[in-house]
Formats: C-alpha cells, sequence, structure tokens
C-alpha cells in the first residue's frame, strides 16, 4: 500500500494512478484532519464488492467453505470434457 499526501497527488495524478491500476496497488491519499481517502483500481473495487455479496450470504458462504473443506481433503474427481457442436 502506498501513502501521498494531497498535494503530492495533485501535481502527480497520472503516475499514481498508473500505478493504481497497472501494479494493482491501492493508495492512501493523506489529508488534514485524518480525513484520508483510499484510492483503488476499478477493477480492484469490482473484486471487492464481488467478495463482500459472496461473503455476505450465509448459506453461499457455507456452501463455498464445504466445498474448500472437499477439494483440500482429497474429496474431488477429474472429468474429462466433451465438445457440443
Amino acid at each position: 500500500m502506498v501513502a501521498v499526501n494531497y498535494t503530492n497527488l495533485r501535481d502527480n495524478m497520472k503516475m499514481y494512478m498508473d500505478k493504481i491500476t497497472d501494479d494493482y496497488e491501492t493508495m492512501i491519499v493523506t489529508r488534514k484532519n485524518n480525513k484520508n481517502v483510499v484510492m483503488l483500481s476499478e477493477e480492484a473495487y469490482n473484486n471487492l464488492m464481488e467478495n463482500i455479496y459472496v461473503m455476505g450470504n450465509k448459506e453461499n458462504y457455507d456452501w463455498l467453505m464445504k466445498g474448500k473443506a472437499q477439494l483440500e481433503n482429497g474429496q474431488y474427481s477429474v472429468h474429462e470434457l466433451s465438445e457440443v457442436e
């Protein structure tokens, strides 16, 4: 995570925005009176929102954790896929 003050961000906006999107960085923009802001790429934001949605449903979360435990315990099978024309 990168921290930068507002003035530095304003003076180097393109560079920091490229760093956020290209390097998947999260940035804290420090401001007076501790009114800081976090900047992240749209891709990272969408991923975060999807995870909140998926994990926010208890039934879905339990189903995912059960599947994860099965995978970790070797309780899975491999299947050949056939192409349909």
